[in-house]
């Protein structure tokens, strides 16, 4: 698993687009966006990699009033793959427009949501056929989720008020797995490394993605590098 290190980046605005970039290169992806609200703070943070004229048209046109992607991932806890959502009116609307802007309509939008009522959504596009589609989703979905926890958590922990209230209480095994994890080893390989069963292994990790308020494992490692738990490997 091989996670962008946002620490490492220039600091200011330019370090979230410039996440969403390295996104696209190191996954085939053609355009990827951040969106998140914080309810704590009050604030909204938006970051595209999408060329002006299509973020001025979306804007203008109240797109986001009928964005199909955004709708239904604000109601998901899952991935909203976006080659599965149901092809009515909004959808031509949103997608006949992007077309003219060079936008595919094959791409992916990921929720995340933080304990305070905070939510986050990583999309990410490409054009491609539907069978190129489908490989590259299932190839890059678990990279994907990990990717969108760590930008929203590092959106949300720069906020004073939330850093100040966010701070999970793992173990130190806890903290090692999740560290192995990331390194990409198996709950298998990290048994064997540990001298402890897989299924303490697991115990470990569902009682981390409990206390880092993730849903998976994926988003569980990604959260625990944004807030410094852990590094990226």
């Amino acid at each position: 698993m091989e996670i962008v290190d946002l620490s490492t980046l220039p600091d200011a605005e330019t370090r979230y687009t410039e996440f969403l970039k390295q996104v696209c290169e190191k996954h085939d992806m053609d355009h990827a966006a951040y969106a998140g609200m914080n309810p704590a703070s009050g604030t909204v943070a938006g970051f595209v990699t999408y060329d002006d004229a299509w973020t001025e048209h979306y804007q203008n046109q109240g797109l986001i009033m009928i964005d199909p992607t955004i709708h239904m991932a604000r109601r998901s806890i899952a991935p909203v793959d976006w080659s599965r959502l149901e092809r009515g009116p909004e959808f031509q609307r949103m997608f006949n427009d992007a077309s003219e802007f060079g936008i595919s309509n094959q791409g992916v939008t990921i929720p995340v949501r933080g304990p305070f009522g905070d939510i986050g959504l990583l999309s990410a596009s490409r054009d491609c056929s539907k069978e190129e589609w489908r490989k590259l989703y299932t190839h890059v979905i678990g990279d994907l989720q990990s990717m969108a926890v760590h930008i929203h958590d590092h959106v949300v922990s720069s906020d004073e008020v939330t850093s100040a209230l966010y701070h999970p209480n793992l173990s130190t095994r806890e903290v090692e797995i999740l560290q192995w994890v990331a390194a990409g080893k198996s709950q298998q390989d990290i048994g064997d490394i540990l001298s402890i069963s897989h299924r303490t292994v697991e115990v470990h990790l569902r009682s981390s993605r409990e206390k880092l308020s993730a849903l998976t494992t994926p988003q569980a490692v990604g959260r625990a590098i944004a807030i410094g738990l852990i590094t990226p490997s």
